[in-house]
């Protein structure tokens, strides 16, 4: 068991935010004896970004964002002609550096350096989520799904080969299929029109992270005496003595040894209360939730002319997509959902039941120009955990892992 923080306050660990990233952190931290007191500004559990995201967990699909093809692309995406792609320009001189940072990571070798730490944080994550299920087998509609990155354009495939060599050595199980192999691994793709291949991950995995946020704080309490406090609106953090007293928007106040921030977009405003750069950008994505249609995939799917990802939930389809850049209301625009469930019935127009949409979502996807998290230490007795971007799911719990021994390490 490890040791403990300073004696007194409310808890030896506050983990600010609680997602799947600060509930896999929390978790970390419990396993190891610390007390943990989560804080969330929402009613619940994994209410922002980690709600009704798209379910995959992608261990081995970790590209970074930028990359060389990103320049060639560039002009047509600030010009609006990417349906899928929106950038709101601002005056803010955070868009300017986020960007001009975003574009100095567009090259082939950072793109296969960020790649590549993604991949290991990845495959902790695997390993981590291994040993949880091992320990407390969760309900979450948990299934080794498979996946297929779909391609509709020729002239990327020797990219998608090149890419599978180079995850090879990691690891990672992959192979570009035809399309006639692409069929026959999952039949729903015979309505993919156009599809000239696809990488295939056998082992590629799914589950809804609602599910996993609201089963893991279940067990947190009940067996680790882990406290949780919603509706706390986290305003600011001082340092008193060997302590952190945070306080709320309310008067409210706790007390406790050191803090984790995992708050994904909303750390944004918390790191600029503490005098801190945020390495943080906004990318707002939609979702939703729909029955099964009469040729639903089982295995997950990413459209990657349409930039969609199809994955099952049981006997219900998850459809997400879209990436509108420096968009900070987490609102769903209902034209821009709209043009989500258009984009999916031209993608597989009989994956989902597209007339009995259950629920419609947005969320805010807080990235890096890397597209690697930052997980680090910036001050005594204060964790990030931040920047997961379009990953947050398939990287919460190696993350959560790494913060736990920056924080002990400390001790």
């Amino acid at each position: 068991m490890a040791a403990l923080m300073p004696a007194g306050g409310d808890a030896d660990v506050a983990v600010v935010g609680a997602g799947v990233v600060g509930l896999a952190t929390a978790w970390a931290l419990a396993r190891r004896g610390l007390r943990v007191l989560l804080l969330d500004r929402a009613d619940g559990p994994a209410l922002g970004a980690s709600f009704a995201n798209g379910a995959q967990l992608s261990y081995a699909y970790t590209d970074a964002m930028a990359g060389p093809a990103m320049w060639k692309q560039l002009p047509g995406m600030l010009a609006g002609g990417d349906a899928a792609f929106r950038v709101r320009a601002s005056l803010d001189p955070h868009f300017w550096a986020w960007g001009l940072a975003f574009l100095r990571n567009a090259t082939a070798a950072r793109l296969q350096r960020n790649t590549l730490a993604t991949l290991a944080l990845a495959l902790e994550s695997k390993a981590a989520m291994d040993a949880l299920l091992a320990r407390h087998p969760l309900d979450f509609q948990h299934r080794v799904a498979g996946k297929l990155h779909v391609y509709y354009d020729a002239a990327a495939l020797p990219k998608a080969r090149a890419m599978i060599d180079t995850k090879r050595q990691f690891g990672v199980r992959q192979q570009l299929l035809s399309p006639a192999e692409a069929i026959a691994a999952e039949p729903a793709l015979a309505d993919a029109r156009g599809m000239v291949g696809a990488v295939h991950s056998p082992e590629e995995e799914a589950g809804d992270p609602w599910r996993f946020c609201s089963g893991l704080l279940q067990i947190l309490q009940a067996q680790y005496g882990m406290q949780a406090r919603f509706g706390f609106d986290l305003q600011r953090a001082q340092r008193e003595g060997a302590h952190w007293r945070l306080h709320a928007a309310n008067g409210d106040s706790v007390q406790a040894g050191k803090i984790a921030i995992c708050a994904g977009i909303d750390s944004h405003a918390l790191l600029r209360t503490l005098g801190l750069a945020s390495p943080l950008m906004a990318i707002k994505g939609y979702s939703f939730t729909s029955p099964c249609g009469a040729h639903a995939p089982r295995a997950s799917i990413t459209d990657t002319a349409r930039k969609l990802v199809f994955c099952r939930l049981g006997e219900r389809i998850r459809v997400a997509g879209l990436a509108d850049l420096n968009h900070w209301d987490p609102r769903p625009d209902p034209a821009r959902m709209q043009q989500l469930i258009a984009m999916a019935r031209d993608s597989l127009p009989e994956a989902a039941d597209y007339d009995r949409i259950e629920s419609r979502w947005a969320g805010l996807r807080p990235a890096t120009p890397s597209s690697s998290p930052v997980i680090r230490q910036p001050r005594d007795g204060l964790v990030l955990n931040i920047g997961h971007g379009m990953l947050g799911w398939t990287l919460a719990m190696g993350s959560g892992e790494r913060a736990a021994n920056l924080l002990l390490d400390a001790a």
